[in-house]
């Protein structure tokens, strides 16, 4: 069998899967990509008399047929010509009628004629492969497959336009000529003047810094729009942890009660504020525990405040302080708390100078879970110090793995500008500029290895 087009395809074989979800709707679309997809699409499906193959990005109509060649349903046949689909192969759509079986029996016609079952990803994978998209790309569509909000498809839709990769590899490449610059002057050193002089290092070094700062922050807001804004509700038992999470909520989810102790176990929602989902965690009460259960449940609440973004202290405002809530708003400290003084319908016995005056950078907010007064300006704060001054329209979408690369990049340039100030010689800078690079390139896939690939495409659907 003749491959379906003349170009020279990455991969032998051909691969199918459904590429839609399962269940029953409107339609759902078989995806065959490979040097036989065209092949393999006839020998399932038979066009009108005088009818072929239909060309490419033109819809055919055509019967879906059984073992028995007998008319199982009446679908749209589409082909995408190699090098111009997404996978950069020839690429075969079959739109069945909705359903459970329709689609599954296309499919395993397929399976039989001799494609192979694509594995999750393989799709992405293959145009990844084949130059048609890069791996911060092909990330950014399992960004646009995941997203939860608005805001996070957008910034999805940014790094799939390559807006990511557009930046990341400027700064490679500015990376890449400072060291180059700088090594040439280390092989030759006979030519008596350095080709980068040591007091202009650490004005070209900063330069950078600071575009990887940028780009830090912008991924940073990215992944919080991806991933969601993890806050933790925690306090005392009895303050209106769980009232303050059905009034975030909008609705009943946690159970009630005057008796401390109520909550035992972790209770994890999400809203969306501004377009921002936010994960909103409500725990036990931290206190000494009355049995091994809530100990249990108190463990958990200490994991939940290490992991949360956001750390949200509520204290009943209506009731004095005590040295427990006194000790832990000492601790607090930083940016990523705000201190709720809940039951602002009741005459104040706790008031925001009293925090202030045990932590003065802590954020302070009166509200009633009760009434709702103050709920929204709580979500405003969440959504601030979340972000940090890191506008939304400007996060990129990106996983875990990219913004690991872009810190350890911007680690080992601040390292480089250390060093450059320093003059602890030139060598030292150009291996710490070679390592920033390197986080780069990881992250634009110009330098991966299988188990890389394999991590990042095994986390997305069969079919995609």
């Amino acid at each position: 069998m003749a491959p379906a087009n003349d170009g020279s395809p990455a991969f032998s074989d051909t691969i199918a899967a459904i590429a839609t979800a399962w269940g029953e709707a409107g339609i759902a679309i078989v995806r065959i990509s490979g040097p036989f997809a065209v092949e393999l699409a006839e020998s399932v499906v038979r066009f009108g008399a005088g009818q072929g193959f239909p060309p490419p990005r033109v819809m055919r109509l055509a019967s879906l047929t059984d073992e028995s060649d007998c008319t199982i349903d009446q679908v749209l046949v589409v082909r995408f010509a190699a090098p111009k689909s997404y996978t950069g192969e020839d690429v075969v759509e079959i739109h069945t009628h909705g359903g459970t079986l329709v689609a599954q029996l296309c499919l395993e016609g397929l399976l039989r004629r001799g494609t192979r079952m694509a594995e999750p990803g393989e799709f992405t994978k293959r145009a990844f492969l084949n130059g048609r998209i890069d791996i911060s790309q092909a990330e950014g569509v399992l960004g646009i497959i995941r997203s939860r909000s608005a805001e996070a498809l957008r910034a999805a839709a940014r790094t799939l336009s390559g807006e990511l990769s557009s930046f990341v590899s400027d700064v490679r490449e500015e990376l890449l000529t400072l060291q180059s610059a700088l090594e040439v002057g280390l092989d030759f050193p006979e030519e008596g003047i350095p080709y980068v002089r040591d007091e202009d290092l650490p004005g070209a070094i900063a330069t950078l810094k600071l575009s990887l700062e940028d780009l830090q922050d912008r991924c940073s807001t990215g992944l919080l729009l991806r991933e969601g804004i993890r806050v933790a509700l925690t306090g005392r038992p009895n303050v209106g942890k769980s009232s303050l999470l059905n009034a975030l909520l909008k609705q009943a989810r946690a159970i009630v009660t005057a008796l401390p102790g109520t909550t035992r176990d972790v209770i994890e929602e999400a809203i969306t504020w501004r377009g921002v989902p936010i994960r909103l965690v409500d725990t036990a009460g931290l206190r000494v525990p009355s049995d091994d259960i809530e100990a249990d449940g108190i463990t958990r609440t200490n994991e939940e405040l290490r992991k949360a973004d956001i750390r949200v202290w509520i204290l009943d405002g209506s009731a004095p302080m005590e040295d427990e809530d006194r000790a832990y708003i000492g601790r607090l400290g930083g940016k990523d708390h705000v201190v709720v003084l809940n039951k602002s319908d009741l005459p104040h016995a706790t008031t925001e100078d009293d925090i202030r005056a045990i932590s003065p950078e802590s954020l302070v907010l009166s509200l009633s879970a009760k009434t709702g007064e103050g709920i929204d300006l709580l979500k405003e704060c969440i959504l601030t110090l979340a972000l940090d001054s890191g506008a939304p329209d400007a996060g990129l979408n990106v996983t875990a793995r990219q913004l690991a690369e872009v810190r350890d990049a911007l680690a080992a340039i601040a390292e480089a500008e250390a060093a450059s100030i320093e003059r602890t010689g030139q060598d030292v800078v150009a291996t710490l500029l070679a390592a920033a690079r390197e986080s780069l390139e990881r992250l634009l896939g110009i330098a991966c290895d299988d188990a890389l690939l394999d991590s990042v495409f095994s986390r997305f659907c069969v079919g995609k």
